[in-house]
């Protein structure tokens, strides 16, 4: 049975950071990511992971996030650091059995098959 199983969110001080995590259960993860969601705003791509272990990241976060994977546990991991207000969002993780789409497109979210249903990031200034 396919299961997206999302823990890590919560509350924290600008500057502060996180640590979310993502299980995929029943399903093929050659590509994994995270999307955020914020109110009035489109959904975002994050960052991404492929299957050899290439990390993806949008620019409003590149030196702050690192996506890491643990491929015994078909799990990923990204450690937030120094986190801004503008941060604030629902963060989704996504996966797909395709791994060259993560090189091509993994910032558009149309690209991935399953989801989970988010944590709740919220910093605070």
């Amino acid at each position: 049975q396919r299961q997206v199983v999302e823990s890590g969110g919560g509350s924290v001080q600008a500057g502060g950071s996180l640590r979310l995590s993502c299980k995929v259960y029943g399903y093929r993860t050659d590509c994994m990511a995270w999307f955020r969601l914020a109110p009035g705003k489109e959904i975002e791509g994050v960052a991404a992971i492929s299957d050899d272990g290439t990390p993806y990241y949008a620019d409003s976060v590149k030196g702050r996030f690192t996506m890491s994977k643990d491929f015994t546990k078909n799990t990923i991991y990204l450690e937030m650091n120094n986190l801004k207000p503008e941060d604030t969002a629902l963060y989704r993780c996504a996966a797909s059995p395709y791994g060259r789409r993560c090189t091509t497109s993994w910032h558009i979210h149309s690209t991935f098959d399953i989801w989970g249903q988010g944590t709740q990031v919220s910093v605070s200034s």
